[in-house]
C-alpha cells in the first residue's frame, strides 16, 4: 500500500483524472487541501445512469445530428427515448470511435477499417474526443458539487487550479498525445496549448496508471515479500547502481480496444518494504485485441452461422451481436457448454440453424475460437516481456474491464502457470484501474525509470571508408560535403537502444554539424528523428529494412542568437558557414522532450526546442 504524506502545495487544487476507454468511460478525482492526505474519490452518478455506486463507468456513445452536432452521450445515448429519436431524425450513432485515434503502426492483420464504425460526415476523431471530454468535466463538476458539502463553493474555489491526467494506451506515441492536448483546448478544459496552459495537462499510459492502482490496491507489502528475491545488473541508464531486492511483475491492462502490458520491479529501501519506486524492466506491450474485436469476430461468426436463413439479415445479426456482447459474452466460461442469444418471440425458430424459441444456440468451442486471438495475444506479449528482463518475473496481475471475463482469467490463468508465472485478479473495481491509477500517479509518482520502445536515431552521413565492405557495397551514394570529405548518407546514427532503462532527469545528447552557403539558413534548425521499430538488435544502414525505419518526429530550434556571429569557412574556391550544436533528449519521461545547447564564448547556453510530429488523424 501507499503510506502518502501530506500536500504540500500552498493552495487547493482539484485533479481530475479522465479515462477515455473504447467501451466505457470514467472519472476520478482528488481534492488537494494544504496539510491534508491526498485522497483519490469516483465520480459514480452520471445523467440516466441506473447503477450507482459500484457502477462508476459509462458508455463511450454518443449521436450526432445531421447538422455534425452532438445530441446524446454516455449513458444518456442508451435511453429508449434517445433511441427512438435517433432513428426518427437519422442520428448516427458512435461507438468504438476511439479506435480512430489508433496509432497506425498499431494497424494488425486481424483489423480492417471497416471493422471500426465509421465517423459521422464532417466530424473528426479529435472533434468526438473534444466533445466527449467535455462532457466528462461536465459530469465530474455536477457530481462534486452535488456530493460535497458546500459543493458551489468548493468547486468556485478551485479556480484555475484544476489539472488533468489525461491516460493513453501504451501504444499510442506522440503524434496520439498531441491530439490529445488538442482536444483538452477545443473541450474548455485549458484555455490555450500555451506552455502555462499545457502544464496543467499530465499524460500517463493505460499501462503504468495501472501499475499504480496495484501498488495503492493490490501489491502490499506482504506480496511483495513473496516475490522472488533476485540481482538485477543494471545499466548506466538505470536509476540507481544497486541489487533489485525484489521480483518483477506485469500489469496487464485488458481493455475494450487495446490489451497494454508493463513490466516492473520494486526498489524498496526500509524493513517495512515501503516502496520508493518502480522502475520499468522491459518495454512497454499494446495488442489490439481488447474485448470489442472479441465481439467484432462474434458478428462475423453470426453472419457465417446463419448465411441461407431468415435470420441473416443485417437488423437480425447486428441485434444478437449486441445481445452476445453484453451478455453472452461475459457469462461464457467452458467451451464444453453451449450458450445462447436471445433476441426474439417464442415463434422465432429455424431448428437446422440451432434457431429455437427466439433464442439461437452457440457451441462452447465455438466461442473460445473467438477468445483465442485476444488470449494468445497476451501470452505472447507476456513471453516477450519476461525474455527482454533481466530479472525473473513470476507475478502477473490482470486488471481492465475485459478482466472480468471468466474465461479469459482461467485461460491466461493455466497458460501462465505453464511458463512459471501466476496470475491474480484483484477482487473489485478493475474497470477503474486507469482512473484511479491516473490520480495515483500524479500523486504518488512512483515510476522514476522507464524502458525504451524502441532503437531513437537519426539519419546521419558517415565518412566513406573504402574498407569498410558495407561502405564499398554503397559506394554508388557517396557524395562531396561542402568541407571537401567523401561521405555516405543514410547510417542509421543511434541515440537511444530498445529496452535502455532511462531516468526521467537522464539526458541524451546528439551533436551536429550544420553547413550553409548562407547564413540565414542557420537561423533555425530542424532535425529529424527517426525509431527503428524491426527485429534487429544493431540496426546500422537505414536501407538495408527500410520499411522498420519511421520518423518520428521534427525537433525544431531557434540557433539565431548562434548563427548570426558565425564567420566564414572556406573549402578551395567555396565559402561556406558551419554551426556546431547539440540536441539534448528526455526519453524518460511519458511525452518526449527536447533542448538545444551550444557554446557560447566558452560557455554552455541552451534553449527550449519544439517538437512537432507529423498528422495522422
Amino acid at each position: 500500500m501507499v503510506d502518502r504524506e501530506t500536500y504540500q502545495g500552498f493552495s487547493r487544487k482539484l485533479v481530475l483524472a479522465f479515462d477515455v476507454g473504447t467501451t466505457f468511460s470514467g472519472v476520478s478525482y482528488c481534492v488537494l487541501d494544504p496539510g491534508e492526505v491526498p485522497h483519490i474519490q469516483r465520480v459514480s452518478r452520471y445523467p440516466a445512469q441506473e447503477h450507482v455506486g459500484g457502477d462508476s463507468k459509462i458508455p463511450s456513445i454518443l449521436y450526432y445530428d445531421r447538422n455534425q452536432q452532438v445530441r446524446a452521450m454516455g449513458a444518456e445515448a442508451r435511453q429508449e427515448s434517445i433511441v427512438e429519436q435517433a432513428e426518427m431524425e437519422g442520428w448516427t450513432k458512435l461507438e468504438w470511435w476511439k479506435m480512430h485515434l489508433r496509432s497506425k503502426h498499431l494497424s494488425a492483420a486481424h483489423i480492417k477499417d471497416s471493422d471500426i464504425p465509421p465517423l459521422p460526415t464532417g466530424v473528426s476523431a479529435l472533434q468526438v474526443l473534444a466533445d466527449f471530454m467535455g462532457y466528462l468535466y461536465h459530469c465530474a463538476k455536477t457530481y462534486i458539487i452535488e456530493s460535497h458539502a458546500n459543493g458551489p463553493s468548493l468547486f468556485a474555489s478551485f479556480g484555475d487550479s484544476i489539472e488533468y491526467v489525461l491516460s493513453h494506451p501504451n501504444g499510442w506515441e506522440g503524434v496520439q498525445q498531441k491530439q490529445i492536448r488538442r482536444a483538452a483546448v477545443m473541450a474548455g478544459l485549458v484555455p490555450d496549448e500555451g506552455r502555462e496552459a499545457q502544464e496543467r495537462i499530465r499524460l500517463v499510459t493505460e499501462g503504468e496508471a495501472s501499475l499504480h492502482y496495484c501498488v495503492a490496491n493490490v501489491l502490499a507489502s506482504d506480496t511483495w515479500s513473496r516475490l522472488p528475491i533476485e540481482k538485477l545488473e543494471l545499466d548506466s541508464g538505470s536509476l540507481e547502481a544497486e541489487e533489485a531486492e525484489k521480483g518483477g511483475v506485469i500489469v496487464v491492462d485488458a481493455g475494450g480496444g487495446t490489451i497494454d502490458l508493463s513490466a516492473y520491479y520494486m526498489h524498496s529501501g526500509t524493513a517495512t518494504g515501503k516502496a520508493i519506486s518502480f522502475e520499468e524492466i522491459a518495454p512497454t506491450e499494446c495488442r489490439l485485441q481488447g474485448s470489442v474485436w472479441v465481439t467484432r469476430r462474434g458478428h462475423d461468426f453470426l453472419e457465417k452461422k446463419l448465411e441461407g436463413s431468415r435470420f441473416a439479415e443485417q437488423d437480425y445479426i447486428n441485434q444478437m451481436t449486441e445481445v452476445f456482447d453484453t451478455s453472452t459474452k461475459l457469462r461464457f466460461t467452458s467451451p464444453d457448454d453451449s450458450c445462447y442469444i436471445k433476441f426474439g418471440t417464442m415463434r422465432d425458430k429455424e431448428p437446422s440453424y440451432d434457431v429455437r424459441g427466439g433464442q439461437l444456440r452457440l457451441h462452447g468451442k465455438d466461442i473460445a475460437t473467438l477468445f483465442e486471438p485476444s488470449i494468445q495475444s497476451v501470452v505472447d506479449a507476456v513471453e516477450r516481456q519476461k525474455a527482454a528482463s533481466q530479472i525473473t518475473i513470476s507475478h502477473v496481475f490482470l486488471v481492465g474491464g475485459f478482466a472480468a471475463s471468466d474465461y479469459l482469467f482461467k485461460q491466461l490463468q493455466a497458460r501462465l502457470s505453464r511458463l512459471g508465472m501466476s496470475l491474480c485478479r484483484p477482487d473489485s473495481h478493475t474497470n477503474k484501474a486507469v482512473a484511479d491509477g491516473a490520480i495515483s500517479f500524479y500523486i504518488d509518482h512512483l515510476v522514476a525509470t522507464r524502458a525504451a520502445r524502441f532503437f531513437y536515431g537519426k539519419s546521419a552521413n558517415v565518412l566513406y571508408n573504402k574498407r569498410d565492405h558495407e561502405h564499398r557495397l554503397r559506394r554508388h551514394k557517396k557524395y562531396t560535403s561542402l568541407d571537401g570529405t567523401n561521405v555516405l548518407p543514410d547510417c542509421f546514427w543511434i541515440i537511444l537502444s530498445k529496452g535502455t532503462r532511462v531516468s526521467e532527469v537522464k539526458e541524451f545528447s546528439q551533436s551536429f554539424v550544420r553547413e550553409r552557403v548562407r547564413k540565414e539558413s542557420l537561423y533555425q534548425i530542424d532535425v529529424d528523428l527517426i525509431v527503428y521499430r524491426g527485429m534487429s538488435t544493431r540496426p546500422t544502414w537505414i536501407d538495408d529494412e527500410e520499411s522498420e525505419y519511421t520518423e518520428l518526429c521534427t525537433v525544431y530550434a531557434d540557433t539565431s542568437s548562434i548563427a548570426k556571429n558565425l564567420r566564414k569557412k572556406k573549402n578551395g574556391g567555396f565559402t561556406f558557414y558551419q554551426l556546431e550544436f547539440d540536441i539534448i533528449l528526455l526519453f524518460g519521461l511519458t511525452e518526449l522532450q527536447a533542448q538545444v545547447r551550444w557554446l557560447e564564448k566558452g560557455f554552455e547556453k541552451r534553449s527550449p526546442a519544439t517538437i512537432v510530429y507529423n498528422d495522422e488523424i
